[in-house]
C-alpha cells in the first residue's frame, strides 16, 4: 500500500476556496509522514462563509498571516511524490484541487486518485458511509472531524483497514476487490 490521503477544507461553497489541507503518506502499508497547512484561498474565492466556519472552525484571521495558495500548492505536490491520491468522497477533494489550481493558472501533474467512500460501500455494511461513520466502524473513533489532517489520517486508516479485510497489500488490488479504478486527476 503506497498512497497519499488528502483532505481539504474550504472557505466557502466555491471549490476554488481551499483554506486548509491535510496529507498523510502511506508507505509499505504504514502511515509514515503527514503534512498539514493553513493558507489563504486564491482570489476571488478568498472570502469565508459563516456556514463553512461553523463546520471546520477556520476563520479569516486564522489565515491572515498564512502563505498564499500559490506558495502551498507546489509544496503539496512535492509531498505527494507522484503517488496516487486517496480521499473520502474524492470527487469533492479532487474538484477543490483542480479548481483552485485553475484559479491560479497552475498545471497539475498527471496523478491518479481513488475514493475511500466508494470502496467503503463495497466493503462494509453501514447505515452511513460518511467519513466519521466509517472511521468509527473501523475502530478509529478519536479524531477531530473536519480538521484536514485528522480527516486525511482517518481516510488513510480506512484504506488500510479495507486492504486488511480484503487481504490485499496494494492499492491496485484493493481497487480491484472493491470494483473501483484509479481515476485521472487531470482530465
Amino acid at each position: 500500500m503506497e498512497f497519499i490521503s488528502i483532505d481539504f477544507e474550504t472557505a466557502n461553497s466555491s471549490p476554488a476556496s481551499p483554506c486548509a489541507v491535510g496529507l498523510v503518506r502511506v508507505s509499505q502499508g504504514e502511515i509514515t509522514e503527514s503534512l498539514s497547512m493553513l493558507f489563504r484561498p486564491p482570489y476571488p474565492h478568498n472570502w469565508f462563509h459563516e456556514g463553512n466556519i461553523r463546520i471546520h472552525g477556520i476563520r479569516p484571521e486564522d489565515v491572515s498571516d498564512a502563505p498564499e495558495w500559490e506558495e502551498v500548492l507546489p509544496e503539496l505536490l512535492l509531498f505527494t511524490d507522484g503517488l496516487p491520491l486517496v480521499a473520502h468522497n474524492a470527487s469533492f477533494d479532487m474538484s477543490v484541487l483542480r479548481n483552485s489550481a485553475a484559479a491560479i493558472n497552475f498545471d497539475l501533474p498527471a496523478l491518479g486518485y481513488a475514493c475511500t467512500l466508494a470502496m467503503a460501500r463495497k466493503t462494509y455494511n453501514l447505515e452511513s458511509y460518511r467519513l466519521n461513520a466509517v472511521a468509527y466502524a473501523v475502530g478509529h473513533e478519536d479524531f477531530q472531524h473536519h480538521d484536514a489532517l485528522a480527516d486525511s489520517d482517518a481516510c488513510a486508516r480506512i484504506a488500510l483497514d479495507m486492504a486488511a479485510r480484503h487481504e490485499v497489500d496494494s492499492l491496485e488490488d484493493l481497487l480491484i476487490k472493491t470494483k473501483q479504478r484509479l481515476k485521472p486527476l487531470v482530465v
